[in-house]
């Protein structure tokens, strides 16, 4: 018998940020959460509770957009310092960078395959790049003003771009054309993604609209109107049949597609919610907020039948006509107010928050995991640092490092802690000391942690196999 629909509820409340949250994305493998903000930090969370989370330090200003790679091996970061930063997300934080853009780089985005990185920003272009070379690749400049999101399509063919300049555009990565042009939003274009078949686009305004196109026959299938403010994000539910909102109106909000209405509505944030995404396999959602805050919330929409959840509809809200999905020629705005009856979920009233305390978090910043150097690169590191943040980007070569190069060698090196500070030597070498030993402990429990994780995994593999070992002899 199909289990029934449940509300979403609040799983976690993270609060380790220190101003406005920009972006949010799971791990593929459902243990992670990789969030950014204007305090120029990533952070990677733990969904294991009462684990530590990781602050990364690194981009010299706000962390515009962030996404784990398809192998959840590689975590990609875009900055307003015009750069693109690739993670491991872990304990020693190791990073390379190199500038991607002339001016912020708003969006960054995998293939399917991790091959491919496509990019947009603040100088009107959008580029696509080769992940593991980490070379340029080639731009599209259609756009007249600010890019603010690019996205490649679940095939790898297609990418779709939109802009401040009010339109939405689908290009072929092959020939490098844009094959369409959708100019339905009477504002800015904030938010663009594919949904998990590749065969229809969906759009976030300021216009306080969120626009759906089928990308097969250009023709748009359905124009949501239900928030009363600028509309900041937006993501697909991996089965396809839901969408999730995040607005300047403070609230989330979930359509159903296949019936063409607004499902939920759910407040939580104390302001603007900036950022929202499904995990992989849909059980979970994230936003982050102006308020700094995360929150991450569970669902079970893709556990029971379909013809289930269309019940619970019935018994919930108001009935509204099926969405037009081939016969809106030409484009007709198809209206879906806020309804009396849709469900209002507020967490700090009505769902249980089951993670209420902070995990620890730990900072690792560029100056944490050095490896000794020589005076020479010591003397020399403040002319690196200053030179690799003031080059521009050759296209067919990257920098390797965030840190600079020792001359000597060519090896990566990390400024002594006294050109930061003013710490005197004795007290700094004490400080390294210090440091060093913490990130033997840090690795060590890690690799506890690591353990502990596979050893609980087999335990439930072993409970689960007896429990249907037992079903299985029952029956007869």
């Amino acid at each position: 018998m199909a289990s029934a629909l449940e509300d979403p509820n609040l799983e976690h409340n993270f609060k380790g940020h220190k101003d406005v949250v920009t972006s949010v994305d799971f791990n593929p493998n459902n243990k992670q959460l990789a969030t950014t903000s204007i305090d120029k930090c990533l952070m990677i969370w733990n969904l294991k509770p009462q684990t530590r989370a990781y602050r990364f330090a690194g981009h010299k200003d706000a962390v515009m957009c962030v996404q784990f790679s398809p192998s959840g091996q590689l975590v990609a970061s875009a900055s307003r310092d015009k750069t693109i930063r690739l993670w491991t997300p872990n304990v020693k934080g190791a990073s390379t960078a190199f500038t991607a853009h002339s001016a912020t780089v708003r969006s960054v985005n995998f293939s399917s395959d991790g091959n491919y990185l496509v990019t947009a920003a603040d100088d009107k272009s959008v580029k696509v790049w080769n992940t593991h070379q980490q070379r340029f690749l080639f731009s599209l400049k259609e756009h007249n003003n600010w890019v603010r999101s690019a996205k490649f399509s679940p095939d790898g063919r297609l990418i779709v771009s939109c802009s401040d300049d009010r339109t939405v555009k689908i290009w072929d990565k092959v020939s490098r054309e844009c094959i369409s042009t959708f100019t339905d939003h009477r504002g800015f274009a904030n938010f663009v993604d594919f949904n998990p078949s590749g065969t229809c686009i969906a759009s976030a305004g300021t216009d306080n609209t969120v626009k759906l196109w089928d990308v097969r026959t250009n023709r748009m299938l359905q124009h949501y109107q239900v928030h009363s403010a600028a509309v900041n994000c937006l993501s697909f539910h991996p089965s396809g049949n839901y969408l999730i909102t995040a607005s300047n109106d403070c609230t989330l909000k979930i359509m159903d597609l296949l019936e063409g209405r607004l499902f939920y509505t759910l407040h939580g944030h104390q302001g603007p919610v900036i950022a929202v995404t499904y995990s992989r396999h849909g059980e979970y959602f994230a936003s982050g907020g102006s308020d700094s805050q995360v929150l991450v919330w569970k669902t079970n929409f893709d556990s029971i039948p379909y013809n289930e959840v269309l019940k619970s509809h019935s018994e919930r809200t108001n009935p509204d006509p099926a969405p037009h999905i081939t016969d809106i020629h030409p484009r007709i705005p198809h209206l879906h107010t806020s309804r009396p009856q849709e469900i209002q979920i507020n967490p700090r009233t009505h769902v249980a928050n089951m993670q209420s305390t902070d995990p620890p978090v730990m900072d690792i910043g560029i100056a944490l995991f050095s490896k000794p150097q020589s005076r020479a690169a010591e003397s020399n590191c403040a002319s690196l640092l200053r030179d690799q943040v003031s080059s521009s980007l050759d296209p067919s070569s990257f920098p390797v490092s965030s840190h600079g190069m020792d001359p000597a060698n060519g090896e990566p090196v990390t400024c002594p802690l006294e050109d930061h500070t003013g710490i005197p030597p004795e007290l700094a070498n004490t400080l390294e000391h210090i440091v060093e030993q913490l990130d033997v402990l840090t690795q060590t429990v890690s690799i506890l942690e690591q353990r502990l994780t596979l050893t609980e995994d087999k335990l439930q593999e072993c409970l689960d196999n007896q429990n249907t070992v037992v079903q299985v002899t029952s029956s007869k």
